[in-house]
């Protein structure tokens, strides 16, 4: 059993293919026979997103159970195998977690190797230190934005690339996290549509074949691809709230 055992995509859905099935050997081996608990909080009709979750996840032979529907979340996690937080809105999906005291138990279980933590696009951001970088709209507000901290760095699911040819003239994805950089002296690794990260205990590889985009501050973007062992980035420190 290997402390910080973690699946992060960057989408659940792809153009063209059923949700989950680009990733579907990453999360085939990852889940093996395990139940899942499934945090619906991203978005707002629970019983509708877990039935989803629950018909993706019928190839892959595991049952699923809605967290929303225990009585008791907190307890639920303790016993849980598996925690699968899926995408949607990511501040009210940490406000949830805030609300329900769920961010220590679920910090606690998976830094002890009990518990496994697959997140996808909103669950990616809520792994990360904040979710400062995440793309969504703040519709409400938590309490504060420090999430799980399950990596010591920031993630920016469904990057995208700027368009020489596109009519827009306003701001690309790599200028707003350049602003976060100015800010904060924190790597973020922008994951394009169909990547994912595997971490185990101090190992981390980036999965997929769209590759990912690391950003530093002081330094030149860098681009990694399938397969790249990115372990060096959980030793560099995170420094939030500290200009340049």
């Amino acid at each position: 059993m290997s402390a910080h055992d973690l699946l992060l995509l960057s989408n659940s859905n792809m153009f063209g293919m059923k949700p989950l099935e680009h990733a579907a050997e990453a999360i085939a081996a990852f889940l093996g026979e395990r139940r899942v608990l499934f945090a619906p909080y991203a978005l707002r009709d629970h019983d509708g997103y877990t039935a989803g979750i629950e018909a993706a996840l019928t190839p892959f032979g595991v049952a699923v159970t809605g967290l929303h529907r225990a009585s008791d979340p907190r307890a639920t996690i303790e016993s849980a195998e598996v925690l699968l937080v899926g995408g949607g809105n990511s501040f009210r999906l940490l406000q949830a977690f805030q609300r329900l005291g769920l961010i220590d138990v679920v910090r606690r279980r998976v830094e002890s190797g009990a518990l496994r933590y697959l997140g996808s696009s909103a669950g990616s951001n809520l792994a990360c230190p904040t979710i400062r970088t995440t793309n969504d709209m703040p519709i409400v507000q938590p309490a504060s934005f420090g999430a799980l901290g399950l990596v010591p760095f920031q993630i920016n699911p469904h990057y995208q690339d700027a368009n020489p040819d596109a009519m827009h003239v306003g701001e690309t994805r790599e200028h707003r996290l350049l602003e976060f950089l100015e800010e904060n002296d924190v790597p973020i690794l922008g994951m394009r549509e169909g990547a994912w990260l595997r971490r185990c205990g101090r190992q981390l590889h980036l999965g997929g074949r769209t590759g990912a985009r690391l950003f530093k501050r002081g330094a030149e973007p860098q681009e990694f691809g399938e397969g790249a062992d990115l372990s060096w980035l959980l030793e560099l420190p995170a420094r939030f709230d500290e200009r340049t």
